[in-house]
């Protein structure tokens, strides 16, 4: 009887010990969760980046890393154009660790940055019917990319009535379905913005718009505001095309990370212009 009662109770004992064991690990793995940050890291370049793939450089970034990390995923963007290197999440510990790393030029946290507007083709001094404006013929076959806050693609200003296709050179695609998708003018639309839902580029607060119309808008007849100044708009170059990538949210604002993937996928596009 005095054995039993022995054996039961070092069995409840251990499995309080376990319960409490396993308890601890998920708070302190909920603990590290909540101070993970984006951190932009600098890779020294390898001698072989030159023969890399896009799947090449995501496997050598990911061996910098711990292999405890296996079991979820930190890894944000990677990048091969702008950067030689990568953002991922990491604690303040994890990030310190890793830039003793030889490999390793830098490690920091991500800023975000605010929106800023462009300025227009009068300050720049450009003229319709004359000077560069007229004889670049408008920028035609000219791809310009625009970074910022997605888009309106329903927009008179996106308007292709008369434009050819995109260069050959253009590699993007198109992220719009359903009742607009791109066209001769809208060429290709990515949003690069993190969530749960990834859903197209749109635009709750027509910053983007604003932007890609200045640089590329389509000439717009009867153009006013609220009734008020009417006229012609145009962007500086009215017969380029646009390709849209969107960073920037109404809640966060615009990552460093998503802004720098934005500019590494616009130079695999074949983007000849970054705004």
């Amino acid at each position: 009887m005095k054995l039993a009662f022995l054996v039961g109770l070092i069995f409840i004992l251990c499995s309080i010990n376990q319960s409490t064991s396993v308890f601890a690990a998920e708070v302190n793995q909920e603990h590290d969760d909540q101070n993970l940050m984006t951190y932009i890291v600098h890779v020294k370049k390898s001698e072989n980046a030159a023969s890399f793939q896009s799947e090449d450089f995501h496997n050598w970034y990911h061996s910098f890393l711990p292999q405890t990390f296996a079991h979820k995923e930190r890894m944000v963007f990677t990048y091969r154009n702008v950067a030689s290197g990568f953002a991922v999440k990491l604690t303040p510990e994890e990030a310190k660790s890793l830039q003793e790393k030889g490999e390793i030029v830098s490690a920091r946290p991500e800023r975000i940055l605010s929106l800023h507007t462009t300025h227009t083709p009068t300050f720049l001094g450009l003229k319709q019917g004359q000077g560069l404006w007229s004889d670049d013929n408008l920028g035609k076959g000219v791809i310009i990319g625009v970074i910022d806050t997605g888009i309106y693609p329903f927009h008179p200003s996106f308007n292709d009535e008369g434009m050819p296709p995109p260069p050959a050179k253009w590699k993007g695609h198109c992220e719009f379905t359903g009742e607009r998708t791109c066209n001769n003018k809208l060429i290709g639309a990515r949003n690069l913005v993190k969530s749960a839902i990834q859903e197209p580029p749109f635009e709750n607060f027509f910053h983007g718009t604003h932007t890609a119309a200045e640089a590329a808008g389509r000439f717009v007849e009867d153009a006013s505001v609220f009734g008020n100044a009417k006229g012609v708009a145009a962007g500086m170059a009215p017969n380029a095309h646009l390709a849209i990538y969107k960073v920037c949210n109404d809640k966060i604002g615009c990552t460093e990370s998503a802004i720098l993937a934005a500019m590494d996928i616009a130079i695999e596009d074949g983007v000849d212009v970054l705004s």
